[in-house]
């Protein structure tokens, strides 16, 4: 069997050149193109000197590159359309954008069985983190009272980030957490958002890479877990294990936890 073809789309996103960087220094895996948003030339230009084809039209795309498996790294808005194209196309999808909503999810899984590829969801690639999120499920059996403060750079589209509406959603999955009602509040909203009884307190910051902290509660006591991303490279051994995954593997799976099984 040869490499494995990999096209990545939201190539020229901070991510997307994280991966693409990643994916070409992996001996078993081939990239083969990228997608951006708007113009930015034909090509992208690897460190090796060798170029692969960058273009703003998925659908040409696949059809000239013909890849095994695709890396989304865009947003949300382009998410639906291009995972329907791809899968529909009996190509693996690797999905790495965030705020995709259950119902959203409920569509890619029957993508999934209608087609029988490999799809993963993954709200985090950073090994870490899917640690934190071990750790909480074993602590909010202790504990009634949950807050969630996540951090990203200000350019971020989204608030609360992927990740934290998953956190917030394994948390109350088990149990209703209180939340207190206060008697004034004098700005709207100081308690945060609120998922299933969960706050969530999100904060926007130039150069702030990923920080996500869940603070529990009790009386006389508080346990705080956190964990801060420091360069994105922490999200490529997830990244890749989750490409390997899909094309192993023709099923649908959610939270790179349920492919390492943590």
């Amino acid at each position: 069997m040869g490499n494995v073809r990999v096209l990545v789309t939201g190539a020229t996103g901070k991510m997307g050149q994280h991966t693409i960087n990643a994916v070409n220094r992996e001996s078993h895996l081939e990239l083969v193109g990228g997608t951006c948003s708007t113009e930015r030339g034909t090509d992208i230009q690897l460190a090796d000197g060798t170029s692969v084809p960058l273009s703003t039209n998925l659908e040409t795309l696949l059809d000239a590159t013909k890849p095994d498996v695709v890396i989304d790294f865009t947003n949300a808005h382009a998410v639906m359309s291009n995972a329907d194209m791809i899968i529909s196309n009996g190509i693996h999808c690797v999905i790495g954008a965030s705020g995709i909503n259950p119902s959203e999810l409920a569509t890619l899984e029957q993508m999934q069985i209608k087609h029988s590829v490999g799809v993963a969801v993954i709200p985090m690639f950073a090994i870490g983190a899917v640690v934190l999120k071990k750790l909480a499920s074993e602590a909010s059996k202790f504990f009634d009272y949950v807050d969630i403060i996540e951090a990203h750079h200000e350019n971020k589209i989204d608030a609360p980030s992927g990740f934290a509406m998953d956190l917030s959603r394994m948390l109350s999955e088990s149990k209703q957490y209180t939340r207190n009602q206060v008697e004034v509040e004098s700005v709207p909203n100081s308690r945060g958002g609120e998922l299933n009884g969960v706050s969530i307190h999100s904060v926007r910051l130039p150069g702030r890479s990923a920080h996500h902290e869940i603070i529990f509660g009790a009386a006389g006591q508080t346990l705080s877990l956190k964990h801060d991303t420091l360069d994105r490279e922490c999200y490529m051994p997830g990244v890749i294990q989750t490409v390997d995954y899909v094309c192993e593997n023709q099923r649908f799976v959610v939270g790179l936890e349920n492919i390492l099984g943590i």
